[in-house]
């Protein structure tokens, strides 16, 4: 896109003050038509130096005369407006400049008063027109946001962010020695720690070992980032009464001495030693060191990949330690081009506008575009890129409406609001090839759900070895101390749970900062909660995934029926060849999976996937699942919507309390065959299977299958309507359902 630049550089022999009393106060106005800016101005400066950029979009100039007028600030409010001079430009004869052309120099221009005369004093300027690829595109201040002041200025500049570098603390609590209690008297101590690191506190279970001297050898983690600034505080309590505890003692442990591992060795143990807060004579609080000690193995855990994303929507699959990466396989390119139709997000002056602005997230990198003011289709044609490290990855990218950019919020409470969000995964994109797509921006709201609008998107995933990148498809997703030291479910729900939140404190600190909720939305906090919509969709999912075998079902149904006699007949021909030369079963399996596979290549996609409103289930959602949905947690609802919520949930799971019981009931009939739980049933499976080892035995194995084979599909003439002999004896085997209360 072409921008209008205007660099103000300084001026020079700037004349007095009418009255004589001192120089002026002199700032520059940059005009456009209808679009002002402002530079800085200085106190009592007659050769003043601003060297500031603006900009605006060529599209938005609806002005032929460009004017840059110097004025007085001290003079503001008299009838000449405080002017000073000016110099006036023709739009149409600014010169153009190309990257990598060298910078424009700026020039020394004569100031002329309102009716063309020229005054005392000169201005250094440099006009011409560019793109975002100026580097003075970043700096600069765009003409159309002049309606921004205070800190929203900052705010609408476009950024990079790096999330900080995550690693798995593991505190392995041992014992602890010579524990001082608060009552000698006590016989049976129940003594536990308790580990604060930051906002997060946990703590281990009450020891077995009833005494001065308990034992745990437990662990416990959390999640940590770079640089470590928080310390560990470790306290040992004693619980001696329900909602009672006496405090035995604490110890305070930097970060910064904690080993780094990339395996399982095991790391140096440390006795630490626990002090107290007394209270001297004099009233004050003073730190007592006690004899009693703690043992502990502390290390940080580098082989593991630290999940701040669901791991279906991870973008990033590298070991918290960099010895453990290998090499990039290739650079995603992401152009974020322009979006149209957006939903007006707030009023101002009585209308309904939108500032929107794009959030990127791929790997550690996060990319903020530049806010467009006041605009339902704005263009940003800004590009970025990442390393790729794994094909099997996704990249976020959200729009949102940037809701600070009046310095009106003092207290941070106004949240920027979400848009909508597209995913791409990188498997899908074939290499070095631009994708460019327009994917709609659809949002769940508590009225159901909400087509915000279009963004245009241009994507290449370009790959510097096939070879490296076919390789990774038989590497394991995850680094391997993921699988040979597994996580349990519960630890990673929690520790995602500490990841993201660092994760939106580090971005939230930072200047100009990236706000919480926008973190919260690219990383899907929450999405693990419950929802009946989700429930819904994913049943239907696992419906269409069992629609192939159920259709399979119904045609060998067919076929054992007779409704189509000459496909029965060619099936019976194919099956008794298949017996007859048993080598060409599996040739003959995969050959028709190669032929599917490549009937299937001219329907294969045109463009990644796009957020589905028929697959999310959220076409016609019932207003109380929405609002189910959308309530916090725990629940701000009234009594009864609460139990109409638990009722419903009960009629669900008693649902699939039905089937998950029909399904164990399977199993055990299946292990029971041989258990001896009903005697008569396994002494008749055991005869049965003598005999047929003996008929298996003499029998030749074709002519066996043969037989089972037309059998199964034998002529309805010669079936009964009532179950079969074996599958009668199956439903009769018992199952645990006896012992049940």
């Amino acid at each position: 896109m072409h921008y209008f630049y205007v660099r103000v550089v300084k001026a020079k022999e700037l004349p007095l003050k009418k009255d004589g009393n001192g120089n002026h106060h002199p700032f520059v106005e940059v005009q456009l038509g209808n679009l002002k800016g402002l530079t800085l101005h200085f106190e009592d400066r007659s050769s003043p130096e601003w060297n500031q950029v603006f900009i605006v979009l060529k599209d938005r100039i609806q002005s032929r005369i460009l004017e840059v007028c110097l004025k007085d600030k001290s003079r503001i409010g008299d009838t000449d407006d405080g002017l000073i001079g000016r110099v006036s430009f023709e739009i149409n004869e600014v010169p153009k400049r190309v990257p990598p052309d060298s910078p424009l120099a700026p020039q020394w221009y004569w100031l002329e008063n309102r009716k063309g005369e020229k005054v005392k004093g000169e201005l250094m300027l440099a006009v011409w027109v560019g793109t975002q690829a100026d580097e003075a595109f970043q700096e600069a201040l765009h003409l159309d946001a002049t309606a921004v002041n205070g800190d929203g200025v900052a705010n609408i500049k476009s950024k990079v962010y790096l999330s900080p570098r995550l690693w798995y603390l593991r505190v392995n609590v041992i014992e602890a020695q010579e524990l001082q209690l608060g009552n000698n008297n006590r016989q049976q101590p129940e003594i536990y720690v308790r580990i604060t690191l930051g906002h997060v506190i946990l703590r281990t279970k009450i020891s077995l070992s009833k005494n001065v001297c308990p034992s745990w050898n437990e662990d416990l983690m959390f999640v940590v980032a770079e640089p470590f600034e928080d310390q560990l505080v470790l306290s040992v309590e004693d619980k001696v009464a329900p909602n009672k505890d006496e405090f035995l003692g604490k110890c305070v442990i930097p970060l910064q001495d904690v080993e780094k591992r990339v395996d399982f060795t095991t790391p140096i143990s440390k006795w630490y030693s626990l002090e107290k807060d007394v209270k001297s004579e004099d009233g004050k609080n003073k730190v007592s060191k006690l004899n009693s000690k703690v043992h502990l193995r502390l290390s940080f855990d580098g082989g593991y990949h630290v999940l701040d994303e669901l791991t279906h929507y991870s973008s990033d699959l590298k070991a918290t330690s960099k010895e453990l990466w290998k090499p990039s396989i290739g650079v995603l390119e992401l152009g974020i081009l322009n979006a149209q139709g957006l939903s007006p997000m707030k009023n101002r002056d009585g209308r309904g506008i939108t500032d929107p602005y794009c959030v990127a997230k791929y790997g550690q990198k996060w990319i903020r575009t530049r806010t467009i003011l006041n605009s339902f289709n704005p263009k940003w044609n800004e590009q970025y890129t990442w390393d790729v490290f794994d094909p099997c990855t996704v990249i976020t990218i959200g729009v949102f409406d940037n809701c600070h950019l009046q310095g009106a919020d003092k207290n941070g409470k106004a949240m920027d609001s979400k848009i909508g969000k597209v995913r791409i995964r990188l498997s899908t994109l074939e290499t070095d090839r631009v994708y460019t797509h327009s994917y709609p921006l659809i949002v769940l709201t508590p009225a159901g759900v909400k087509k915000m609008g279009e963004i245009q998107l241009a994507v290449r995933f370009s790959c510097s070895s096939l070879f490296n990148m076919l390789a990774m498809y038989s590497q394991p997703l995850l680094p391997t101390m993921h699988y040979l030291h597994p996580l349990t479910y519960y630890q990673i729900d929690n520790l995602r749970h500490q990841a993201t939140q660092i994760v939106a404190t580090r971005l939230g600190r930072a200047e100009p900062l990236l706000r919480r909720e926008v973190v919260e939305y690219m990383l899907d906090v929450g999405s693990n909660m419950w929802s009946i919509r989700r429930s819904k969709a994913n049943y239907v999912r696992i419906a269409g995934i069992l629609t192939g075998l159920i259709a399979f079902c119904k045609w060998f149904n067919g076929i054992c029926t007779w409704k189509n006699p000459f496909a029965t007949v060619l099936v019976h021909i194919i099956f008794f060849q298949f017996v007859c030369f048993p080598r060409i079963i599996l040739s003959s399996m995969f050959a028709i999976v190669f032929l599917i596979g490549t009937w299937n290549y001219r329907m294969r996609p045109r463009k990644p996937p796009h957020m589905d409103i028929k697959l999310s289930q959220a076409e016609r959602v019932p207003w109380d699942e929405l609002d189910e949905e959308f309530d916090t947690f725990p629940t701000s609802r009234n009594n009864d919507a609460v139990r109409m919520r638990y009722d419903r949930l009960r009629s669900i799971g008693s649902r699939m309390q039905a089937v998950a019981g029909d399904l164990a009931n399977q199993g055990e009939r299946f292990y029971n065959l041989l258990s001896w739980r009903d005697p008569r049933a396994t002494a008749l499976f055991l005869i049965f299977c003598l005999v047929a080892s003996v008929v298996l035995c003499v029998t030749p194995f074709k002519v066996v299958v043969t037989l089972m084979g037309f059998y199964t599909m034998r002529h309805p003439r010669f079936r009964e309507k009532l179950p079969s002999v074996p599958l009668s004896f199956f439903r009769r085997l018992p199952a645990k359902t006896d012992s049940l209360l």
